[in-house]
């Protein structure tokens, strides 16, 4: 398949130091004006173990990572002999002289001779990176600056001349490698993940509070928030574990803070007695889920769309809810901000699904436009009446005046079991009748709230894939493949996958003549949500399950 960008994966053991040679070259990349995707493959373990870290970068758009490798930077053996038959026919292995390169086009690279130190072969790599890629050294020298300078100048000019010396070494070879086609984006942008541009749409909705346990690939959220939101009144709370986590949120909420708990699968299967305590006493919370492979710990560091069934589902009884599902930093930012929004107005729990591959990829962002964004739904100041204050008060839209204890005269009673209006508990069962009724009747307000899924297309397609979350940009890219080959597609996202609302896309379902499910799990979760909430039946479904992220190649092979 013709591909115009480069896709560079940089191989090796934990600890290496391979992470560190992709984000310099990834962020150097993004500031010379390419587009990137960046996708990290690692086992659970601290050392040890086989890593990579790959950058698709091209001067055009790219909307997915691609299994096909242009340049292997091998950091030991084993790099080359697992990658070794996805190599494309221009490529090129980079790898230290004393690893055999068995036949492979290459450049066996001293690093003894151009590092003064082990340390400094990530510096080498990186010198030896540009000159194949043509890249500007300045842009290169400048991060290198700016990320050495608290260690002082001796370091930054170690660090300066190792990145010289290998950027002549490589020239001075003459590899041969084509060069990268030159960008032509000049504006600035943002290196960000899917975790970070989550972390920084709730603090632009107000976020002060987060409460979490450490669980990959969610605590990037917590440590996000930690690193920008001091200024901003943020305070970030480690429990002892998730249900102190998620139960702490809901006090912080109740006595006025806006909530978000980042956490995973395993972490969240904790929490659902806490969830089914928000439904009941109302209380905003915003839980972010970043999905890993289960059950159980599964593969606690790959990827997959597996979670959507249990946050369906998670809590007893019934209480309504919403689920988001982003598929790109972009639209992490926008949809944090608008789960802060919905759980603040609706005052129910509200989730936002991503998992490790959007989680860990980085991408060029360009800076949010905070100005376009509409007010967050708050608590009530206060009420004219505080004697007559009932936090439960039987409404039309079934949302009742939340008013903050502490702020007034009134009082403000919860109650975890069925309660009056008044929030005391009661065993009344015409109450009980009344209170299910007006809490589910906030239902129909986030229903009536929820986003269409975006069509990227025509309106009535020879070929239609349709995903949710992440599997967003692959399925882009595939639809982009068939159009170049003459087949009209296209491709429906679902970026709110809970409440659904048939009519915002069950035309565009029924009119197009093929309809694909894409999805990153065993059983098809939106497929079967979809068929269980409108009756239509998916006759294909293409799933990937084996912990690695969807690619357009994956499902082109299996359309």
């Amino acid at each position: 398949m013709p591909d115009s960008s480069v896709n560079i994966v940089i191989g090796g053991e934990a600890g290496q130091g391979l992470v560190t040679v992709g984000d310099f070259l990834a962020k150097a990349l993004v500031r010379a004006g390419y587009e990137i995707v960046v996708t990290q493959d690692y086992q659970s373990r601290i050392r040890g173990g086989h890593n990579t870290y790959a950058i698709r970068a091209s001067h055009e758009a790219v909307f997915g990572p691609r299994e096909t490798i242009d340049l292997l930077v091998a950091l030991n053996a084993q790099t080359v002999s697992l990658h070794k038959d996805k190599l494309t026919a221009r490529a090129m292995v980079l790898a230290d002289e004393a690893i055999d390169l068995a036949g492979l086009s290459g450049l066996s690279i001293p690093f003894k001779t151009l590092c003064p130190k082990p340390i400094f072969e990530n510096m080498a790599a990186l010198g030896v990176l540009a000159q194949l890629l043509c890249i500007e050294p300045a842009w290169l020298e400048g991060l290198i600056t700016e990320t050495f300078h608290k260690k002082g100048d001796q370091v930054v000019a170690e660090n300066l001349k190792v990145f010289a010396d290998s950027l002549a070494w490589a020239h001075a070879r003459n590899a041969g490698f084509s060069c990268i086609a030159p960008a032509e984006r000049t504006e600035k942008r943002y290196f960000m993940n899917g975790n970070e541009a989550i972390a920084l749409g709730a603090l632009a909705a107000g976020a002060n509070f987060c409460s979490y346990y450490p669980m990959t690939p969610s605590t990037s959220v917590a440590a996000t928030l930690i690193d920008k939101g001091g200024q901003m009144g943020m305070l970030v709370e480690q429990a002892e574990d998730e249900i102190a986590a998620i139960n702490m949120a809901l006090g912080a909420s109740y006595a006025g803070a806006r909530v978000v708990v980042p956490t995973s699968g395993g972490g969240f299967a904790l929490m659902v007695e806490g969830v089914s305590l928000a439904g009941m006493t109302e209380t905003p919370v915003v839980i972010v889920l970043a999905q890993r492979p289960g059950p159980a710990t599964g593969l606690p560091t790959r990827t997959e769309q597996g979670d959507l069934s249990m946050v369906l589902y998670a809590g007893h009884g019934d209480f309504p809810r919403a689920v988001y599902a982003p598929g790109t930093p972009e639209q992490c930012f926008d949809v944090t901000y608008r789960a802060m929004d919905q759980a603040e107005k609706w005052q129910s729990p509200v989730f936002v699904l991503t998992d490790q591959y959007l989680a860990d990829s980085f991408r060029a962002v360009t800076p949010f436009d905070l100005s376009r964004l509409p007010r967050v739904s708050s608590p009530e100041l206060g009420t004219d009446a505080p004697d007559r204050y009932e936090r439960y008060a039987d409404t039309p839209s079934g949302v009742s005046p939340r008013l903050i204890p502490g702020f007034g005269e009134h009082l403000v009673v919860l109650d975890s079991d069925e309660h009056t209006a008044d929030g005391h508990i009661t065993e009344d069962l015409g109450v009980r009748i009344r209170m299910v009724d007006k809490r589910m009747r906030k239902a129909a307000g986030l229903l009536a709230d929820c986003l269409a899924p975006e069509v990227t297309g025509s309106a009535a397609p020879d070929t239609l894939l349709v995903c949710w979350g992440s599997t967003y940009g692959p399925a882009l890219e595939a639809a982009r493949n068939l159009r170049e080959q003459g087949v009209d597609a296209a491709v429906m996202h679902f970026l709110q996958v809970y409440p659904l609302s048939p009519e915002h896309f069950l035309p565009t379902l029924e009119a197009a003549r093929r309809v694909v499910m894409v999805e990153g799990n065993y059983s098809g979760q939106l497929a079967l949500l979809i068929k269980q909430e409108t009756g239509f039946a998916f006759k294909e479904v293409i799933t990937r399950y084996d912990g690695l992220p969807l690619t357009a190649a994956y499902i082109l092979e299996r359309l």
